[in-house]
């Protein structure tokens, strides 16, 4: 059995690069469920706390505790960025191998690619390198591959930023159905009717500290701090 690897405690968390600070003092608790939006102006480092949460960055000060093991909360976690990264293969080899480097044996690792194939609608596309495939395409295939393995927890670093509406139905649909099955969402957008559309709860980031967490439902309508309202008002937050 795997272990449950949330809830997730971050306390007092520094990011720093050269000497400078990007992101902190981070103090937050990542429960066992839910999909939580990251919100807040560009630069704020929304991405940076994504990266920090999913592993990506090291904390200079502080401390991210997990409830499970090591090799658990590596194994049991996925990362989606902004811009889809691609290996070198057809669409479906993209799904496969992953899978078949977890010792998923070849032909149940292509079944499920195979269905996960036809699930994001690129049966028409299987066997075309991923590289040619729409932007959308692309955002849809890496989803399913961070998918595929079922993971506990997914990090989504604003997955439709560059996507027409179309394309970003789809991939709602997706992180929707995601989240139903179990999955903990969390997710960057500067997309307010997306956040009220999918969060569960706020995270709200602002100079590199968290300045609000709340149930997205009381966030937008009942910010509870100046910057949050100037954010939700458009106002341009310096």
């Amino acid at each position: 059995m795997v272990d449950k690897i949330l809830p997730l405690n971050v306390k007092n968390a520094f990011v720093k690069k050269r000497g400078k600070r990007i992101i902190g003092p981070i103090d937050v608790q990542l429960s066992t469920k839910g999909f939580t939006m990251v919100m807040g102006p560009n630069g704020s480092g929304k991405t940076t706390l994504l990266r920090l949460l999913h592993g990506l960055e090291n904390p200079r000060e502080g401390k991210l505790k997990w409830n499970g093991n090591i090799e658990s909360v590596r194994l049991e976690q996925s990362f989606v960025f902004q811009t889809p990264i691609m290996l070198r293969r057809t669409a479906i080899e993209n799904i496969i191998y992953p899978l078949k480097l977890r010792g998923i044996p070849n032909d149940i690792a292509t079944k499920i690619a195979n269905e996960w194939i036809s699930k994001i609608n690129l049966e028409n596309s299987s066997n075309v390198n991923a590289r040619f495939l729409s932007g959308g395409e692309k955002q849809k295939l890496a989803i399913a591959r961070a998918l595929t393995t079922k993971p506990q927890l997914l990090f989504l670093d604003e997955p439709t930023a560059n996507l027409d509406g179309s394309a970003t139905k789809e991939i709602e649909k997706l992180l929707q159905e995601a989240h139903k099955a179990g999955t903990r969402l969390i997710m960057t957008t500067h997309d307010m009717g997306q956040g009220k559309r999918l969060a569960d709860d706020i995270i709200f980031l602002y100079r590199g500290t968290i300045h609000e967490t709340a149930k997205a439902i009381s966030f937008f309508k009942y910010p509870a701090t100046q910057e949050a309202q100037a954010f939700l008002n458009g106002d341009i937050l310096e």
